[in-house]
């Protein structure tokens, strides 16, 4: 019957795997809209002391984010075994002992970690100066990331690309999340916080959120393709001829791995001088030397582990550094956080679960402060001050740019299998939520100190950090970064520091100050702001890594060796890789020493001309079959284009906001313009040749590689190879994937680099 046949379920694995997506993403919308939606209303209930609005979207959104995916993961992965006819689906042995192998590893790395830590503060106990301990962390850290580059270096081209596409999921996670969580994140986050309250809890459902479009829609796929880099994928799914006025007919899929690797420079090297622009900022202040400087030398570390290793050392060196970063970020908090007793807590480390208190003593303080004349007015910290539509505009962008990100999609390349990029990405966003939980906690609880103990304060009991920071230019009062006690009162225009009380107008305090300054805000010892600042170290220069190369692969795979010299052998292409790594370092480190703006500013701007100029071309070229290589140009041309000149005209010049949408929410004018330039371009053109669809279709089949394979069938393959290897004279590497295909990367003349 006809109701049969417009009904019936599409039963097939695309089929199944598709309705899934659908109906996670559909949940996942009503969650990350649904919920801001309604903040005032919910905010009048109260959680633990929290008001409930702010709760849900500091730590109720990003929760349900990890609980979506673990489920997403679970479903797609019966629809796999079934595909199978039952069979389970065992991990490779080599994944598995390489697993073993690096948790051990990496165990004893945390513990040397720690006790490094706790020697420092023996140290400082016994009366070791303050900068001592500073230059020893950072010379520690820096130490350790490069032997990990040297002991990782590697002249093969799949494991400097890809590090061998072997690398186990909770591992990649990790070195995600390092990735990822870059100085933005690390010092970024907490100062945005404080500053705006509510309405910076838009950056972390954005970026959370992002990661189930990573999952969902473009990982996987991306995975099952193969490919190097991202304009690799873009290249070959975007295959097509176009007849020239002159009869010239040319193959376009060049231009379109050209305009994608344009994207990816544009988005990567504005989040990279980001990352370098932080580094800047904590080596200045823990070693004492002029920031200018401490931009340059902070590249040190980042090109040690890039130049010798690749991905490989990329990887297992971001590994040591989320240890790092999260122990620095979570022990401060962790500090202040058992120093509560609120009424609702007391002395409970969990920080997450502790600062509602602390929430509701900023509110009160907020009124007191009035009272007292200290303020004239206050915004509240836990009410929203922007519009809906700009904090939706801005998550939006942030969810869609993290699903675009070239450096962040890179690292799902090399999983084992695309089974592994799938539980790669939730290990990615568990371990991210770790800092994210913390974040809102951290900024709250420098807000109540700042207010408590700084603001009301005559000018000659300014705590020292004042003065500290403002030495580099990250904290001012009176409108004038002063370095001492007189200097605060000629700025305050006050005749003696006793007779003036400090006004909430007086003080400024910079985002970018506020983690690496908290420690010393709270009280706690040195050691524990060091360590901030070994975390911060950490946090900026893993993200450093990981956009440095993917800036040089474009540049050397994309740019050079497809389109310019395709008969480049294998030690020259790695040669020109590790000139561009030398080159874009030290272009990033000029541009970061002139403070372009803050570095979260920075950051949501390359989200936005990730998001415009990657995420149509992606999610079409998987999605839609009938999208083509001239559509894909126009929505590339069109959507950046847009995205990029609006973020020029309102920055430098001078141009009016339009709908009064912020720059860091760029792309909402640019992505939809992408899509329908993309759909409609496409649409009057012919459509794709019939080995892209293959391709596409291919995509969408579930494949049994690698990982999917059985230990005995595993075995049976190996044995095949070697006795292949032995016929033809070559060695077979034993650390990659247990597939014939593994060995056809392993040439003659790679090892011989």
């Amino acid at each position: 019957m006809l109701g049969e046949k417009y009904f019936q379920l599409d039963m097939s694995y695309w089929g199944r795997s598709r309705r899934l997506v659908i109906q996670i993403l559909c949940i996942w919308a009503l969650v990350a809209y649904g919920l801001p939606a309604l903040v005032m209303e919910t905010n009048k209930m109260n959680y633990l002391g929290f008001p409930l609005g702010y709760y849900n979207c500091a730590q109720v959104i990003p929760l349900f984010y990890g609980a979506l995916l673990l489920i997403f993961n679970h479903v797609q992965e019966g629809i796999e075994a079934d595909q199978m006819d039952g069979k389970p689906m065992v991990e490779a042995a080599s994944s598995a002992a390489l697993n073993a192998v690096l948790m051990k590893v990496y165990v004893a790395y945390t513990g040397g970690f720690v006790s490094f830590v706790l020697f420092l503060g023996f140290l400082e106990a016994v009366g070791v100066p303050h900068q001592a301990i500073g230059i020893l962390f950072v010379i520690f850290t820096l130490g350790m990331y490069a032997a990990i580059g040297i002991a990782s270096r590697t002249s093969k081209s799949d494991d400097f690309y890809v590090a061998g596409r072997n690398v186990p999921p909770i591992f990649n996670g990790m070195a995600t999340a390092a990735d990822w969580m870059s100085g933005a994140s690390f010092v970024g986050m907490a100062g945005t916080l404080y500053a705006l309250g509510y309405d910076g809890l838009a950056y972390i459902t954005g970026w959370t959120g992002g990661y189930v479009l990573v999952s969902t829609v473009i990982a996987p796929y991306l995975r099952r393709f193969g490919s190097f880099t991202v304009p690799e994928f873009i290249a070959s799914r975007y295959q097509g001829t176009v007849q020239l006025p002159g009869g010239k007919i040319v193959e376009v899929s060049g231009v379109a791995r050209f305009l994608a690797t344009i994207v990816l420079l544009s988005c990567s090297f504005t989040y990279l001088t980001a990352q370098v622009f932080s580094t800047g900022v904590i080596v200045s202040r823990f070693i004492g030397i002029q920031f200018e400087v401490a931009v340059f030398s902070g590249l040190i570390g980042v090109l040690f582990c890039s130049l010798l290793g690749g991905m490989r050392a990329v990887t297992y060196t971001q590994v040591a550094q989320y240890v790092i970063l999260i122990i620095a970020y979570t022990v401060p908090a962790i500090c202040m956080s058992t120093t509560q007793d609120d009424g609702f807590n007391k002395n409970n480390p969990v920080e997450f679960l502790v600062y509602g208190g602390t929430l509701q003593a900023i509110a009160l303080r907020e009124k007191e402060m009035v009272l007292l004349g200290l303020a004239s007015k206050v915004t509240p910290y836990l009410e929203p001050k922007w519009r809906r539509v700009d904090f939706f505009a801005l998550t939006f962008c942030l969810m869609v740019g993290t699903a675009s990100l070239p450096h962040v999609l890179m690292r799902y390349f090399t999983t084992p299998s695309v089974r592994s990029a799938r539980r790669s990405v939730t290990w990615s966003l568990g371990f991210i939520l770790v800092l994210y939980m913390t974040a809102p906690a951290y900024a709250a609880f420098a807000k109540l100190e700042v207010y408590t103990n700084v603001i009301g304060q005559p000018l000659s009991v300014l705590p020292q950090w004042v003065f500290t920071y403002g030495k580099i230019g990250l904290t001012s009062v009176c409108g004038k970064a002063v370095t001492s006690v007189n200097e605060a009162v000629e700025a305050c225009a006050q005749a003696t520091g006793g007779d003036y009380l400090l006004k909430l107008k007086d003080l400024k305090i910079s985002k970018d100050a506020m983690v690496i300054a908290t420690p010393e805000i709270a009280g706690l010892p040195y050691t524990i702001a060091g360590l901030v600042s070994a975390g911060g170290l950490a946090a900026s220069l893993s993200t450093a890594d990981g956009l440095l190369l993917a800036i040089s692969n474009a540049l050397s795979h994309d740019i050079y060796f497809r389109l310019i010299d395709d008969k480049a052998s294998i030690q020259k292409r790695l040669l020109i890789s590790r000139v561009l790594l030398v080159v874009i370092a030290l272009m990033a480190a000029g541009t970061a020493a002139s403070k372009p703006a803050d570095i979260l500013s920075m950051v949501a701007w390359a989200f936005s001309l990730a998001a415009s100029g990657n995420f149509p071309a992606l999610v079409l070229g998987i999605w839609w079959r009938r999208a083509n290589a001239q559509g894909a140009i126009a929505g590339i041309i069109c959507g950046w284009g847009l995205t990029l000149t609006y973020l020029l005209g309102t920055v430098y010049g001078g141009w009016e906001l339009w709908g009064g949408i912020s720059n860091v929410a760029a792309a909402v004018f640019g992505l939809p313009v992408g899509f329908a330039a993309n759909i409609i371009v496409s649409l009057l053109t012919a459509p794709p040749p019939d080995n892209v669809l293959a391709m596409v279709d291919s995509l969408r089949d579930f494949k049994v590689t690698g990982e999917d394979l059985t230990a005995e069938e595993l075995e049976d393959i190996k044995e095949k190879e070697e006795a292949l290897a032995r016929t033809q004279g070559l060695q077979v590497s034993n650390t990659g994937e247990a597939t014939a295909e593994a060995t056809a990367e392993v040439t003659a003349a790679e090892a011989s680099i």
